[in-house]
């Protein structure tokens, strides 16, 4: 081994590192045009589907990890072909508890600054209501949710906005991996109260891939936050009834 290899930081695979060369501009632009067609193919879709409520929750949020999954496909397949220097890899077993702390820590930070941007804007549309409706319409319409909603939109998210974006922005340094990543992250999510929720999100994700130099504990405080977001409401309106 090299001494660059020895001493470069563990977190953040360098050019001459053992997980080879990082994404960089070439991988942005592709991944990020690919989620782009992906995107406004989906707006079409769902435009013209008309889909009942609880299964609109499910398909929205299986669109949702496909598009994450084949943006992140195009930008990988661009000329890197593997999967390590984009952060996926394994984490640690501590690295992924302490990631379920964290998405704790997103969900109440993320309730607290989207309820500061609906005072401010006025803005109080809820715009989940279709994964709502599907995590309340029984325990296979519940299952379909967490799958789709829990695992794998979280995946898909992580590998091309983490793995990625905030990867190859990191040539760059910390405050504009994090902070552009994240707002790319929150802007992809539409002008509305979930944005800062994704902003939120995407900063803590953003800083555990430096930290650990994989997107497994991202997926996991996504995972998390979007977990809590959807079944609390739903247990809240059980337990009213």
């Amino acid at each position: 081994m090299n001494e660059t290899a020895r001493t470069a930081p563990a977190e953040m695979p360098t050019e001459t590192s053992h997980v080879g060369p990082r994404p960089g501009r070439p991988e942005i632009v592709a991944g990020l045009a690919a989620y782009g067609l992906l995107y406004a193919g989906v707006i079409c879709y769902l435009t013209h589907a008309n889909l009942p409520g609880a299964a609109s929750g499910v398909v929205e949020f299986s669109l949702s990890a496909a598009m994450g999954l084949g943006a992140f496909a195009v930008a990988a397949l661009l000329r890197i072909r593997r999967l390590a220097p984009f952060g996926v890899r394994r984490a640690s077993g501590r690295s992924l508890l302490a990631a379920i702390g964290f998405g704790v820590l997103a969900y109440l930070l993320s309730a607290i600054v989207s309820l500061l941007y609906q005072t401010l804007t006025g803005d109080h549309r809820n715009i989940q209501t279709g994964y709502h409706s599907a995590a309340a319409g029984g325990m296979l319409w519940y299952l379909a949710t967490a799958v789709t909603g829990f695992v794998a939109t979280p995946i898909g998210e992580e590998f091309l906005f983490r793995g990625v974006l905030a990867n190859a922005l990191s040539r760059y340094g910390a405050p504009i991996s994090v902070l552009v990543s994240a707002t790319i992250f929150a802007l992809v999510h539409g002008i509305n109260p979930v944005l800062p929720v994704a902003f939120v999100v995407g900063v803590i994700n953003a800083l555990l891939l430096r930290r650990t130099g994989s997107v497994w504990p991202g997926v996991v405080v996504h995972g998390v936050n979007n977990g809590l977001a959807i079944s609390l409401p739903v247990l809240a309106a059980l337990a009213t009834n």
